[in-house]
């Protein structure tokens, strides 16, 4: 589902998208007497899975933050699976370093039937210390670059004066014609 508000307008407009043709199908509209300023989306692990619910919005208004649940009706208070497929958790997939190394992977999933419970604590770990064999590795080839760069620069200086050279004798041709 696809669902279409903007800066200005007093409306939600909402479809469907299909892998057949018409790939686009209308839903319906949430409408409201004040037009809205701006519009935040609550993340799935957000929802209130017992009331079917499948989006909430919050709409920014001059003077306050008016929350929109949009809803599926259904009879039943139990667990609608069709409605919630597995959807992407809150951990991630890669560390910072395997995905620098190049590595790749999908969203580690989680069931919503229970609700999201959030983890109890998150541990932060940072590694401060380089060992002193890299750190002057690292320091060497930062100099061998910054020597090579500074070598590179005096030839684009040079080549650069030589083309003006030859600008400013192509002017003076041209003007003494």
């Amino acid at each position: 589902i696809v669902y279409l508000c903007g800066k200005g307008d007093s409306s939600i407009r909402y479809f469907e998208i299909t892998s057949e043709a018409p790939f686009l199908h209308y839903l319906s509209m949430f409408s409201s007497k004040e037009s809205q300023r701006g519009m935040g989306y609550m993340p799935k692990r957000g929802l209130e899975v017992n009331k079917c619910e499948i989006a909430r919005f919050y709409k920014l208004h001059e003077r306050k933050c008016e929350p929109i649940a949009m809803t599926v009706p259904r009879k039943s208070d139990l667990f609608q699976e069709d409605l919630y497929p597995p959807t992407a958790g809150p951990d991630p997939a890669l560390t910072a370093e395997e995905w620098l190394a190049g590595r790749d992977a999908g969203p580690l999933l989680i069931s919503l039937k229970d609700g999201y419970v959030p983890p109890k604590s998150r541990e932060l770990c940072v590694n401060r210390g380089l060992s002193v064999s890299r750190r002057k590795a690292t320091s060497e080839t930062s100099s061998d670059v910054i020597s090579r760069l500074e070598e590179e620069l005096r030839k684009l200086q040079t080549v650069v004066q030589e083309l003006q050279k030859r600008v400013d004798r192509l002017e003076d041709t041209v003007q003494a014609k």
